[in-house]
């Protein structure tokens, strides 16, 4: 026999684990599987696919509600073969709630309304009793649910309208009522991974991840080097990335786009145009999104830590004048001029001054000798003859500008 634990928050998480919990008892032929529920629900999703593990498995499944199965936990338990009670635990108050904490829209309420009837039926229960835990404007005033109210049922009312097959103050008591007092018993527990999984995917996690992954991110590009905010970033990418994954969530695909993304924006860098660059971002947006059990959730934590990088970004630049320097990698900021050793060509300002002899006419172009050297001069503009004694008034590089000299 195999017991699983049902407990905290119906997620995608839990389900992954129940799932393999039944996997390894139907592998190891165990005679009966027996649910641990201490729950006050959760997802939807979550619920559905653990009932459909529940209802494919050819292993006889059992419910005990140690303390309450509410919401999502109650769908769980009707899933089983049998269900056993406390006198003190509590079962019901089923209706879909959205992640607002508002109603879920009409659709969604009739299609749980027509899973929990279809559920109670085929365990033999009177569907009725599993509709009012959804729906509140169904009547049973007998069970303090009247209209306007949803049912709850205690472990003596639960007994009474026949959803749940005795009272057991303990498992050893539901091992009795099922005839397996001397079955050998095993616990599926929850590894490691499972519960870091929990946390990381937990809605209140994503958007602080998210936001000091970006963070993370931005900062390095405003610090030489790599350093501890490249660190911290690439950490709670990699801390969002394997939560979603153990809690399969998120699969290669989603990795593959993010790695997409960043390869886009990186090649952002050298090429024009910008479209590589929002193709980039696009990705990565899509790699988040489909790794969300909410994606509207994460849209919405997206939004906080590309508002928090905004802000961030301003105050950086506007306020302690922070420049990023990882692009002064591909920018060359090294002036080539004379203050820094270069020379493109001869420079003759030590001949501002000298006189000279023409050794041609300057139309304006000729030759000058000045102190036994020829040189190429230009007049100011102005015809001169050959022969004539000229000053040298400027020179710009190799250009030396000649004026004559009135005799």
């Amino acid at each position: 026999m195999l017991i699983i634990p049902v407990e905290n928050e119906v997620d995608s998480v839990l389900a992954a684990f129940i799932e393999r919990s039944i996997h390894r008892a139907e592998k190891e032929r165990v005679s009966q599987i027996v649910l641990d529920i201490n729950t006050p629900g959760g997802s939807l999703q979550a619920a559905m696919n653990i009932s459909e593990q529940l209802r494919k498995t050819k292993i006889p499944t059992a419910s005990y509600i140690n303390t309450r199965a509410l919401s999502a936990g109650a769908y769980i338990a009707l899933s089983t073969d049998s269900i056993y009670i406390r006198k003190q635990s509590k079962m019901g108050a089923a209706a879909v709630i959205k992640g607002n904490g508002g109603d879920a829209d009409k659709k969604t309420q009739s299609f749980w309304l027509a899973e929990l009837k279809e559920t109670a039926e085929s365990s033999g229960r009177d569907p009725v009793y599993a509709l009012a835990m959804a729906d509140s404007s169904i009547d049973l005033p007998k069970y303090n649910a009247g209209k306007g109210k949803l049912l709850t049922l205690t472990g003596n009312q639960a007994l009474e309208v026949n959803y749940a097959e005795g009272e057991a103050d303990s498992l050893d008591e539901v091992f009795a009522a099922l005839n397996l007092s001397k079955a050998h018993v095993e616990t599926a527990n929850m590894s490691f991974a499972d519960h870091a999984a929990r946390f990381l995917t937990n809605p209140a996690i994503i958007p602080i991840l998210l936001t000091i992954a970006f963070l993370g991110l931005l900062l390095e590009l405003y610090t030489p080097g790599f350093g501890v905010f490249g660190f911290l970033g690439l950490s709670a990418l990699f801390l969002f990335f394997f939560g979603h994954l153990a809690a399969g969530l998120a699969g290669l695909d989603a990795v593959l786009f993010f790695i997409i993304g960043i390869i886009l924006l990186i090649a952002e860098l050298f090429l024009p145009g910008g479209i590589i660059g929002l193709a980039g971002a696009a990705a990565i947006g899509y790699s988040l999104i489909i790794s969300a059990d909410n994606p509207v959730w994460m849209g919405v934590s997206i939004g906080i830590a590309a508002a928090v990088c905004i802000i961030a970004s301003i105050l950086l630049t506007k306020v302690f004048g922070k420049k990023m320097k990882f692009f002064k990698k591909f920018i060359l900021n090294d002036a080539v001029d004379t203050k820094s050793g270069y020379i493109s060509n001869r420079s003759r300002v030590e001949l501002i001054g000298k006189t000279g002899i023409c050794l041609t006419a300057l139309r304006p172009t000729g030759t000058v000798e000045i102190d036994g050297e020829r040189v190429d001069a230009v007049s100011e503009g102005t015809f001169t003859e050959k022969g004539r004694r000229v000053k040298v008034v400027k020179t710009e590089g190799i250009r030396v500008v000649v004026r004559e000299i009135e005799s």
